[in-house]
């Protein structure tokens, strides 16, 4: 089963999470993304796939790591159906993953391979969100070829920037769009792990230094947040705990997934908080 040509109306967009450099959150924001899509219209169907085979976390952030019986290569290789593969969320049910093998190596990835599976989901899902791995590595080139959209992530760092902007150049080059002469692939940064009383001290690069290196629009900034290794022990995203206005992780998250969605969005949590009385007294 041949992919649809890019912007065909009537198929599910794809939409690639990835990075240069690993660590800097992809596969948090892979699953806090897609959970928010999924919550943000129930009538939208949504399936996110974990590309990092042999190394698969997407089933530990959304608490499904007990369910996985059959897995992305099991699909490729004709051993199960999609159907059979994708896990349905419990608290909604218009979300499903693809769990990724943790007992294959990226090897295993074959572009007819990886056409076929997303051929098959972009007919019955609104929005296939591919978790890449970092790098220019055999899942990363697979989840990037496909791509319509391409959400990059980065740190405020030095190093990881280099790195995210690798990624950006090999996007606007060798994606499928630019090999069919279609419209480039559309990317936006995400910025994870900010700090602004960092940025503000000349420890951390600030959101202008990433923009200007990067040259790509802001879907998104997100905090440091400690919430953000609970809920993941927890198996929730954290876009989901508690309320967005107790913890800014949750609340930057959804800010991007309006954003994503066309939606106009002041920055929030960007800015340091002023000192309080108190500690202005005692430092």
């Amino acid at each position: 089963m041949k992919l649809h040509e890019p912007d065909e109306e009537g198929f599910g967009r794809i939409v690639a999470v990835t990075s240069g450099k690993g660590g800097v959150g992809k596969t948090t924001s892979a699953a806090s993304f897609a959970m928010g899509i999924a919550a943000k219209d129930e009538s939208k169907k949504v399936c996110v796939i974990d590309f990092d085979i042999g190394l698969r976390n997407l089933d530990i952030h959304l608490g499904a790591e007990r369910r996985v019986i059959f897995d992305f290569i099991n699909v490729i290789n004709e051993d199960c159906t999609v159907g059979q593969a994708l896990i349905k969320d419990k608290r909604y049910p218009n979300l499903s993953m693809l769990a990724a093998s943790q007992t294959k190596d990226k090897d295993s990835l074959t572009v007819e391979g990886v056409e076929h599976v997303l051929a098959t989901l972009t007919q019955q899902f609104d929005y296939v969100i591919l978790d890449s791995p970092a790098g220019i590595e055999s899942g990363a080139k697979h989840a990037m070829y496909f791509a319509d959209d391409a959400i990059v992530v980065t740190n405020p760092e030095l190093s990881s920037c280099r790195d995210a902007d690798k990624m950006i150049g090999f996007i606007s080059s060798r994606s499928r769009r630019a090999e069919l002469g279609a419209a480039q692939v559309t990317q936006t940064l995400l910025i994870t792990r900010y700090d602004p009383e960092r940025a503000d001290k000349n420890e951390s690069l600030s959101i202008a230094d990433i923009q200007d290196l990067l040259g790509l629009d802001l879907v998104g900034v997100i905090p440091e947040s400690k919430a953000i290794l609970t809920c993941t022990n927890l198996g929730t995203p954290v876009i989901s705990s508690n309320s967005h206005l107790e913890d800014p992780a949750s609340g930057a998250y959804s800010d991007m997934v309006d954003r994503f969605l066309g939606e106009e969005k002041e920055l929030r949590f960007t800015t340091a908080e002023p000192a309080s009385f108190f500690s202005r007294i005692f430092g």
